[in-house]
């Protein structure tokens, strides 16, 4: 070997032990879809009641809030999510500003040449200016054998991905570098991950609610949290009134859970259902309000081998849903409590009670318990369940029911201030009550 050869060796080996390795960790901050118009407290409540509908119904086969009893109203639909993502794609970095989705796996964005994009305030991502984009052939493994079975090995791989709702997205599957966080005074360093498979979405359809695609964060091979090689991920959501405040997102080592109160965190197993591989199951086993266990029997939220029943957790649904019969056990309960009936007693909507002449804030009320698998408790303090309406003066349960199914769905409204962490690697959710405005 010769001195140049020699010494092109010895460089290359200390280029290769001098590259940084990748970050064990990624930072972004999710922010309320209605954050920068200015609703009332009234007008966001609202706007939840309609989109929670929306997406139970796209979630949950056969939901509707209407009473068994009565006639079943038109099928609704359903926005993807409530909150959004904040990274950067591509080199050199364009914002990309995506729906947040715990139900889905493929991570997509708008991009030229559009054939059908719905208006986004920020460019739309080019992959033939950016260096670091690959196209992905029809032979990858990331070409999934639904999209690939059309093609031949040597074609570009083209998906077609369908949300309950009608929504959509089409186009070519690439690689793309993604960046997390910012370097502006006080928030963590920018950190980038490379090699990330994403849809290159050109014939997009549904609405967008200020976002320019979608993050998968499920538990399939195509998410985010998958692709990352980190194994885990958890969010913490600030106050769901005040929509200025940002809600950090945080995997892999970051995402780790901070108690602001020396609360102990509590763990539950998460659970698969054959129907949704990508959803997170858990199984609730009774509800608590104060100190009594309500009469709801034992294998009410039961996942059945079939994929039926059990609680998905989700952020992108507003209410906790619950199935009919432990509804009306729970609404009766806080009925008992306010000493009224409801406004809309015959609904499954989450029931609101009159308050008194004068009263404008919540009564005191006992923290709300629910009881999972393995002897995890979450609490639930007064302001993670009720609300006061402004307009009609009136206590509002923020838990809807649901008919002609047999799943419930742990909302979002239930989830603030609460660090929610999904270790896919042992299948555990853990939790602690956290200020999220201060993790």
């Amino acid at each position: 070997m010769g001195p140049l050869q020699a010494l092109s060796l010895l460089l290359l080996a200390s280029l290769a032990s001098s590259a940084a390795p990748p970050p064990s960790g990624y930072r972004s901050t999710l922010t309320h879809i209605d954050s920068k118009v200015g609703f009332t407290k009234a007008e966001l409540m609202r706007r939840a009641v309609h989109r929670s509908r929306l997406r139970a119904a796209t979630m949950l086969p056969g939901y509707s809030t209407t009473s068994s009893t009565s006639s079943t109203g038109p099928r609704l639909r359903s926005g993807q999510a409530e909150y959004l993502m904040e990274l950067a794609i591509g080199t050199p970095p364009v914002p990309f500003v995506a729906l947040a989705d715990t139900g889905s796996d493929l991570t997509w964005t708008q991009c030229q040449p559009c054939k059908l994009c719905f208006p986004q305030d920020t460019p739309v991502y080019d992959p033939t200016i950016s260096s670091s984009f690959s196209p992905v052939p029809c032979s990858s493994a990331t070409c999934l054998p639904i999209w690939s079975r059309n093609c031949t090995p040597t074609a570009l791989c083209r998906y077609r991905y369908a949300y309950g709702d009608g929504a959509y997205s089409a186009g070519g599957m690439g690689t793309e570098t993604l960046t997390f966080g910012n370097s502006a005074p006080g928030e963590a360093p920018a950190a980038s991950a490379g090699g990330v498979a994403f849809g290159c979405g050109t014939d997009n359809g549904g609405d967008s609610y200020n976002s320019t695609g979608t993050v998968g964060l499920g538990r399939g091979s195509l998410s985010l949290v998958a692709q990352l090689g980190v194994g885990k991920f958890s969010y913490c959501l600030t106050d769901f009134f005040n929509t200025s405040l940002g809600s950090p997102v945080l995997f892999g080592s970051l995402a780790e859970l901070a108690s602001s109160g020396g609360a102990a965190a509590q763990s539950t197993p998460l659970l698969q259902s054959p129907q949704s591989p990508s959803r997170y199951y858990v199984s609730l086993e009774g509800i608590s309000l104060g100190d009594t266990r309500l009469p709801i029997p034992n294998q009410t939220f039961a996942l059945r081998a079939d994929g039926t029943g059990g609680m998905i957790v989700d952020s992108g649904t507003i209410f906790t849903v619950l199935v009919e019969s432990a509804f009306r056990v729970v609404a009766n309960h806080v009925a008992e409590l306010l000493g009224q009936l409801a406004i809309n007693a015959t609904s499954l909507d989450n029931p609101c009670f009159p308050a008194p002449a004068g009263e404008r804030q919540l009564p005191a009320m006992p923290d709300m318990v629910l009881h999972f698998a393995g002897g995890a408790d979450m609490t639930l303090h007064r302001d993670n369940y009720m609300s006061f309406d402004e307009e009609d003066s009136s206590f509002c349960l923020n838990i809807a029911g649901a008919t002609s199914t047999s799943t419930s769905v742990l909302g979002n409204f239930q989830q603030q201030n609460i660090q929610m962490l999904f270790d896919i690697t042992v299948g555990q959710m853990s939790f602690v009550p956290t200020n999220c405005s201060k993790l």
